[in-house]
């Protein structure tokens, strides 16, 4: 036989004893309902004027009832929210205005209305070894796609840190989505079968602006230097993240330098690929050589540039996942005084489309 203390016995479960009292109200009403059914005289008149009022008393519970309902509905969506926004914002957290003497401006659109998250990656960490960057587009999109996303993102942040080069890193990738397709995929099925693949593109910025890059099938980046818009290498990728093992040998591809006051835009295909309702493609080299004429040429410059017109082109979100990660140099760069905004970081639910 289990004794319980007198404290045990005085204690109850929050989540047992919120329960408890969402009861109280409801239960409420309803006893004055049946108090007034059993009691009032009114109630047991058949005339017009004794059935409108106890009409008017049934409403008026039924109303009672209704509004706390609603609000206590109203009072665990915005709790759920809360953790969800938490955990959303764990996984692709948004990067500090400022790495290692580098402006950043980032975007994420979801397929998925409401969520933060889906199937575009990227991060932005200084490391002994130089700044490493990370973007990559999980294959499908919105939060079916998240579980991939977070097994790329939580080894990135540990290899970019332990591995002396970019191709330890891009291994580390590639060993973390076998780990967690052979995870996923049914019992004694091949996990590759199911053509799960991602696109992943690894950049190094040493403090000299020099860039290295090893390309999985992404989109290479564009370097605004000069107001022009540039692509920043035009070597052949290397094959997906998935399907096919990588090469024996990853030599890092050389790169342009990232000059003071240069801007460099990284984007997911869904940035290229996004239409227009007549079926056009987003003209996103013409905007970018646009916005590299503006003046001062800054990543959040750049970035409302792009957004801007690409929501106008899509006459709202588009229906694929975007990923915008933009980084600007300005080491050497003196300012009158310090920028202290935060980065721009938006999401699918707070965005004004332009008319």
């Amino acid at each position: 036989m289990i004794r319980l203390t007198p404290g045990a016995a005085r204690w109850v479960p929050p989540r047992l004893l919120s329960r408890a009292l969402s009861l109280v109200v409801p239960t409420a009403w309803a006893t004055a309902a049946v108090v007034y059914r059993l009691t009032c005289p009114l109630a047991r008149d058949d005339a017009l004027g004794a059935r409108l009022v106890s009409s008017a008393v049934l409403c008026t519970v039924i109303t009672g009832v209704v509004m706390h309902v609603r609000r206590g509905m109203l009072r665990e969506l915005r709790r759920t929210r809360r953790i969800a926004e938490a955990a959303q914002s764990a996984l692709l957290r948004p990067p500090p205005p400022r790495v290692d003497g580098l402006a950043v401006a980032a975007v994420h659109l979801s397929a998925d209305r409401g969520a933060r998250i889906g199937g575009d990656l990227y991060d932005v960490i200084a490391t002994e070894h130089g700044v490493r960057v990370v973007i990559g587009d999980v294959r499908g999109h919105g939060l079916a796609a998240v579980p991939t996303v977070a097994a790329l993102l939580g080894s990135f942040r540990e290899a970019a840190h332990d591995e002396a080069d970019l191709e330890g890193v891009l291994r580390r990738l590639e060993r973390a989505l076998a780990r967690h397709l052979h995870e996923r995929a049914p019992a004694g099925s091949d996990p590759v079968t199911g053509e799960e693949f991602v696109t992943v593109l690894l950049l190094e910025i040493l403090p000299d602006g020099e860039m290295r890059a090893l390309n999985c099938g992404h989109p290479w980046p564009h370097l605004l230097t000069g107001a022009r818009a540039e692509p920043l290498a035009r070597a052949d990728p290397l094959p997906l993240l998935g399907p096919f093992p990588l090469p024996a040998e990853l030599p890092a591809v050389p790169c342009r330098r990232l000059l003071p006051g240069d801007v460099l835009v990284l984007h997911t295909d869904g940035a290229e690929e996004a239409r227009d309702a007549e079926g056009r493609f987003f003209p996103l080299r013409d905007v970018l050589t646009e916005a590299a004429r503006t003046h001062p040429l800054t990543p959040q410059a750049v970035l409302r540039t792009v957004l801007t017109a690409l929501l106008r082109h899509t006459a709202g979100p588009p229906k694929d996942d975007v990923a915008l990660l933009i980084l600007g140099n300005e080491r050497h760069i003196r300012h009158s005084a310090p920028d202290l905004r935060p980065c721009t970081h938006a999401t699918g639910d707070h965005l004004r489309f332009p008319a």
